[in-house]
């Protein structure tokens, strides 16, 4: 089964980063955030990709082009211009790359891969996120149920501390980034079946409206809850959170 990754975006909110670099090559460690999120599929055995390019897709380009080189052990014979492999530590990951186009949308973009994908169900997920989510129990919960689509469901936490007041304004507990009100959101990781291509009109369709909208209301999409852990990279806080758990072991989504 193929893993189509959404890597086309301008990535604005982080700016900071993404003036050299598409969003999905921001990195976490010394990788990018994109590296990680295929590991995590990889770890369940999908090894396949394509990868829609918009924004400076020709960085993603040239990191797949070189690395297989920069993660093998190799000698030169500059003479003869040969190359002998010591060592290949490098994944079995097919990868195709797919301009999509500079300003296309999300849904155009699903749109675009879809001679990539043929007449076969298919995982989709944005190219700037990662959780602890187990795969292989979000696919059996689509073939369960059997509808055209499977949206990931999280409860994003709070950007903030919360406290809870009495009424003399006194302070009875504090608690830190506590969870979000209660609403589940869209959090990636979707698993879906061809006919969804047929929701999906042109290069400026959003995803995430006309598409995901008229499949609920056709009672097509069904959410998988993951209450685990989960985190986009939407801002240089969010990245400095991710680098952080990296740094310190920590990361959940370290699941390989």
């Amino acid at each position: 089964m193929k893993v189509v990754i959404l890597a086309g975006g301008f990535g604005t909110r982080i700016s900071e980063e993404t003036h050299l670099k598409p969003k999905p090559m921001v990195e976490i460690g010394d990788k990018p955030i994109l590296w990680h999120i295929m590991k995590i599929y990889s770890h369940y055995g999908f090894n396949e990709f394509v990868i829609c390019l918009g924004f400076k897709g020709y960085v993603i380009k040239e990191y797949f082009y070189n690395y297989f080189l920069h993660n093998c052990d190799v000698t030169f014979d500059v003479r003869t211009q040969g190359m002998e492999i010591h060592q290949n530590s490098v994944e079995p990951w097919r990868v195709t790359l797919i301009d999509t186009g500079l300003n296309t949308m999300t849904g155009g973009r699903v749109k675009r891969i879809q001679p990539y994908i043929g007449d076969k169900t298919f995982m989709l997920t944005y190219g700037d996120g990662v959780a602890d989510i187990h795969i292989p129990s979000l696919l059996e919960f689509h073939r369960r149920h059997g509808k055209l689509a499977t949206v990931t469901a999280v409860q994003p936490s709070g950007r903030f501390g919360a406290m809870q007041i009495d009424d003399e304004q006194r302070v009875q507990t504090f608690q830190e980034k506590p969870d979000g009100d209660g609403g589940w959101v869209n959090g990636g990781f979707f698993v879906f079946e061809p006919g969804v291509f047929n929701y999906i009109q042109g290069d400026q369709t959003i995803l995430e409206r006309d598409p995901l909208e008229r499949l609920a209301s056709n009672g097509e999409l069904k959410a998988y809850k993951h209450s685990g852990f989960w985190q986009p990279m939407d801002t240089l806080r969010d990245k400095v959170r991710l680098e952080e758990l990296w740094q310190a072991n920590q990361a959940p989504w370290k699941v390989w």
